[in-house]
This record gives C-alpha cells, structure tokens and sequence, in this order.
C-alpha cells in the first residue's frame, strides 16, 4: 500500500488532506511541530477507522537534521513514501516598517525552508523508487502579495519558484511537484479575524464565500493520483475567484 506524508497535519488543511487521502486508500505519516498539537485530537483515530494505517512524526520540519531522521523512520516504518504534502506554515504578520528580523527569518524558516528540506530527503527516496508526487502549499499571498505579509508573502512565493525547479529536476524520473495556492479558507486562523476583516476578505472573492479545507484537500487528492501523471510544475489557486 502506498504512503503519503503531510506536513503540519494535527489539524486544519493538513488534517483535512490526511484524512482524505486515507480515504483514497493511502497509510497515512502524520507531521507536526510537537505532541500539543495532538492533545484534544482524533485525528490518528478518525485516519485508523478507514482501514489503513497511520503514524504521528514529531519534528521541527524547518530542522535540516531532524528531517532527514524523520524522513529515514518513516521509509523504515511505510517501506515507500509516494505523496508528500508540504503543508506545515505560520504566520508572524506586521508591516514591513515595524516588522523584525525574528518575524521574517521564522516565516521564512518554517515556510520555505521546512521545503527544502522535505523535498531534498524524500526526494531521494522517490527519485530511487522512480515515482512520487509533491504537492506544495503556496497561497494567493504569494501570488499577489498581502500588506502586512511581507515574510508570508515571500516564502509562499518562493515555494511557487521552488515547486517548477523540482519539478523539472525530477520529472525524468517520474515524479511531479505541483502547487496549490489556497485562498481564504476557514480554519482558526481565520476564525481570528474581526467582522470587519472578513467582510472586508469576502467583498473580493468572486463566490461571495471563503473556501472549506475539503475544498484543498480535493484538488491535493487529484494531483496524487494517477489521472494527474502528466500534471507537473502547475500552480493551482483555490481562492474562489479572488484578484480575477
């Protein structure tokens, strides 16, 4: 049975596409940054009931070595990883004037960086199995910009740049990478926001709604699977029709 591992995966979208994936019949490697993030959560119960099996990986994933130990258990564990999900990211919003050193090289660090590193170790392992999918989460931020987001915004764009460079690195070897670059979507960091800014967010979005993470975890399904096999450097926005 294949495996897929997805990044920042205790709750939100990266749950979302762990257990939609389970659904399409993958045992599913679970990723987040600590054991908190699992407390209060059936997430490992909820993938288990599907009928496949499902580990939890505690690791820092923007740590080069804590990476490649993981990526190494979870190849002993699965045997194969044929999915991976580069979803884990944060945000530490302010405007470039008042914004530190510590804000942007944290964004940058867990964002981008925390791609790098996934897509160098289980890049090799697919590059020797000769086969894989890669499926990164940008954001529109990252397409248009985002006042306030300048950290945000750049690694989002440098994941967009970094998926069409693995992308043409391993294609030959029958691995695609593509991206999906999210909208705004319900999850709790949106749910932070004021009335105000929603109303604000919503009067941009052509579909006059924000997105569900079912809505990701769709697009993500199809483009591990095998009708996406000549899919490859592709940025995908799933905003429902922002900035047209």
């Amino acid at each position: 049975m294949a495996t897929a591992l997805i990044t920042g995966s205790a709750r939100g979208i990266g749950a979302a596409v762990a257990l939609r994936l389970a659904k399409d019949g993958y045992n599913i490697a679970l990723n987040d940054i600590s054991e908190a993030m699992f407390e209060n959560n059936t997430i490992i119960d909820d993938i288990k009931a599907l009928g496949v099996e499902c580990e939890k990986y505690i690791c820092d994933v923007s740590n080069f070595e804590q990476v490649e130990k993981t990526v190494k258990e979870i190849k002993e564990r699965f045997g194969s990883i044929d999915v991976l999900v580069n979803n884990a990211g944060i945000t530490r919003d302010g405007l470039m004037a008042r914004m530190s050193e510590e804000q942007y090289d944290t964004v940058i660090a867990v964002n981008q960086k925390s791609v790098f590193n996934m897509c160098k170790f289980v890049g090799n392992i697919m590059m020797r199995q000769r086969s894989g999918r890669i499926i990164n989460l940008a954001s529109v931020a990252g397409v248009y910009g985002n006042p306030g987001q300048i950290n945000y915004s750049a690694s989002k764009g440098a994941i967009i740049a970094m998926t069409k460079t693995v992308a043409k690195e391993l294609g030959s070897r029958g691995i695609t990478c593509n991206a999906v670059a999210p909208g705004f979507i319900k999850t709790p960091m949106t749910d932070k926001l004021t009335d105000e800014q929603k109303n604000m967010m919503l009067g941009q979005i052509a579909m006059k709604r924000f997105g569900e993470v079912s809505d990701i975890a769709g697009v993500i399904s199809f483009l591990a699977s095998k009708d996406a096999g000549y899919v490859t450097g592709q940025v995908i926005e799933i905003s429902g029709g922002i900035m047209m």
